[in-house]
């Protein structure tokens, strides 16, 4: 968010922080058992959450590389994942169709969503955070209240 750092996941199950202007990496994240698929900072740049190919969320502080929380209850792999603007919470999108609301201090799920037919892709929440849109392979972009 301040454009010092970018955060990076990979399939070899990590996630990196770098500095952007140098290029070092700066700090290296382990937890996953399986391939990091989505990586984003919260808006204030202090939390980092990532989706995964084993089904889970974990949310990272940026700044110590320790681990706040893990967020289950998808079924299949996430896809994406995205902080709300006062990163207060977070969404996911997953291969299990489905998108879904976290409380991202306490890590526990606030909503599901359903109503794709197919995986879901690519997840945000609006600029005031008052709602939630999300991209599917059945080729429909919906838009839900968060």
């Amino acid at each position: 968010p301040d454009g010092k750092r970018i955060v990076s996941g990979s399939w070899d199950k990590t996630v990196k922080i770098w500095d952007a202007e140098t290029g070092a990496e700066v700090c290296t994240l382990s937890g996953f058992s399986t391939k990091v698929t989505s990586v984003a900072f919260s808006p204030d740049g202090t939390r980092i959450v990532c989706g995964s190919v084993e089904c889970i969320l974990k949310i990272w502080d940026a700044a110590t590389g320790a681990e706040v929380c893990t967020l289950a209850g998808h079924s299949s792999a996430v896809i994406s994942v995205s902080f709300s603007p006062d990163g207060k919470r977070v969404v996911s999108g997953s291969l299990d169709k489905l998108v879904k609301i976290w409380n991202a201090e306490t890590g526990a799920e606030v909503c599901t969503l359903s109503g794709h037919a197919d995986e879901v892709d690519s997840v945000a929440f609006s600029p005031d955070g008052k709602r939630v849109v999300s991209g599917s392979l059945d080729k429909l972009v919906k838009i839900w209240n968060a």
